[in-house]
């Protein structure tokens, strides 16, 4: 199984979905798309006069932004996806981590600010996705998703990249590519054909890893050391390409 996701301002483009949905299309192996839409909020919080605020990378979520955070994921950018999909002759399927408990989180905590309806990832009802792919459908995952234990029944947001991370490992996926409107990870202008944990941690203390990429690149490298086999970031470009392309992630130990 290949976990794909995708976000940015990749979503807007009709031409990126075009060619996204023709990629899945040629796919030999199940696809699952996991993905964001963080733009696309932001966009619909500012014409509704809700601030923006982000915590280290991660949206701090209140009840007013979580309403527009499922309006938009779960609702127009999840369709939006689908619909490409099926203009391509995939069958697919748009659903949220709400829907049939496939993502049970709990309330993030973070050290210093309450980020309000924003969760982690606790638990993967992995068979949800092995069902439909059964029957060839193609899943197409919101990370909107749904909480556990004392939160059971509240409707949280997650991060994307984890979300898509998560999935690959629950559904033991053979690999999972965080697609970029970049290459991959550049450095000097270069995409970077491999990186260690050691190496990427090394490029984020020089800050050539920065800002977007950061959560990518952490997710990444989660996904291997959890035993997902093959993660990379790539570009749609380089998206079909199964050897070559993107920039790979591996364990500390290289062979």
């Amino acid at each position: 199984m290949h976990v794909v996701k995708i976000g940015g301002s990749e979503l807007d483009n009709p031409a990126f979905l075009a060619g996204l949905a023709r990629a899945v299309a040629t796919e030999m192996q199940p696809v699952v798309i996991v993905h964001g839409g963080g733009r696309a909020i932001a966009d619909l919080q500012s014409r509704l006069g809700i601030p923006a605020i982000k915590v280290d990378g991660l949206r701090v979520t209140d009840a007013a932004s979580l309403a527009v955070a499922q309006m938009v994921l779960s609702g127009e950018t999840n369709k939006r996806i689908v619909a490409a999909l099926l203009a391509a002759g995939v069958d697919a399927l748009g659903l949220s981590g709400v829907d049939r408990g496939l993502i049970r989180c709990r309330k993030r905590v973070h050290p210093s600010t309450d980020l309000g309806f924003v969760g982690e990832i606790v638990e993967i009802r992995a068979e949800v996705i092995h069902q439909l792919v059964a029957l060839g459908i193609t899943p197409v995952v919101s990370p909107i998703s749904l909480g556990i234990g004392p939160d059971s029944g509240q409707v949280f947001n997650v991060n994307a990249d984890e979300a898509a991370a998560e999935l690959a490992r629950a559904v033991h996926a053979d690999q999972l590519d965080f697609v970029s409107d970049v290459p991959g990870v550049l450095h000097q202008g270069i995409a970077l054909a491999l990186l260690t944990p050691q190496q990427a941690r090394s490029l984020m203390d020089q800050r050539i890893i920065t800002d977007g990429m950061v959560p990518k690149v952490g997710a990444a490298l989660a996904a291997v050391k959890r035993g997902v086999p093959r993660a990379r970031i790539v570009d749609l470009a380089g998206l079909n390409s199964a050897e070559s392309g993107g920039t790979w992630f591996v364990s500390e130990v290289v062979a």
